[in-house]
């Protein structure tokens, strides 16, 4: 089991404490990516290192924090809310809490907590899988080699793989870079594209990106490759993928 990654945000330092104690005892099904003293560096540690949940022990003064985690790019991290005082449960619940964890919290309670998010995920990558596979099948029998269907945050989106420059890996992630500029976060990650876009335009040319051979503008050869894209972008080829790429280009020429 991959463990899932989790934010602390919290004033409370006991709260802290027991949380590394369970991480230390449960370190395969929890890892602690980052933890924050403040709202504001929550939000800035959720951006940057996009958790699968965030145990949140701290006062709420307004709903500004939630605020922020709807215009996320990406899938809101699960919530778990920890607090002294019971009343705050209607609060949590209200804002969607995956569980709600009455101090003082023992182990027992975290690790039902834990599972809840594992489980919701679970259930919604599955869900979000077999939606998308059964637009590829449709497409694939209808149109083939015409669109991409990408679940993004609220809504799977077919992307016409004429109008995609490159894909970027992101972790977990995968980014879609459009001719119009549009940038669209998908929720899977850039293996998984590899066997899904139409390989007579599209190559991995790095462990990071796939290209769209139609969009490339220059191809440079100083110092290793680079591909040159319309919109000023230069992204690497790796060395390994070096010899297939140039047997690739030969086979369009």
């Amino acid at each position: 089991m991959t463990p899932i990654n989790a934010i602390i945000i919290t004033e409370e330092k006991d709260t802290l404490i027991i949380l590394k104690k369970f991480e230390e005892e449960n370190f395969m099904i929890m890892k602690i990516i980052g933890e924050a003293f403040s709202i504001n560096d929550g939000i800035n540690l959720i951006k940057s290192n996009k958790p699968d949940v965030v145990f949140l022990d701290i006062a709420f003064k307004d709903d500004a924090f939630f605020e922020m985690l709807d215009q996320l790019e990406f899938s809101i991290p699960k919530l778990v809310f920890i607090s002294a005082q019971e009343k705050y449960a209607i609060k949590a619940f209200k804002h969607n809490a995956i569980d709600f964890l009455l101090k003082p919290i023992d182990f027992n309670a975290i690790i039902l907590a834990v599972y809840k998010v594992i489980k919701r995920t679970e259930m919604e990558l599955s869900y979000q899988n077999q939606k998308i596979n059964n637009i590829n099948i449709l497409n694939s029998v209808n149109q083939p080699n015409d669109y991409v269907a990408v679940s993004s945050l609220d809504k799977i989106e077919l992307i016409p793989m004429s109008e995609i420059i490159f894909c970027q890996a992101d972790g977990k992630y995968t980014y879609f870079v459009l001719l119009n500029g549009k940038k669209i976060m998908s929720s899977r990650n850039l293996g998984e594209y590899s066997t899904i876009l139409d390989n007579n335009y599209f190559f991995r040319i790095h462990h990071s990106y796939i290209i769209n051979l139609r969009h490339i503008s220059k191809i440079s050869k100083k110092d290793g490759y680079f591909c040159e894209f319309p919109n000023g972008i230069i992204l690497p080829v790796a060395k390994r993928r070096q010899d297939d790429f140039n047997k690739f280009i030969k086979l369009k020429e």
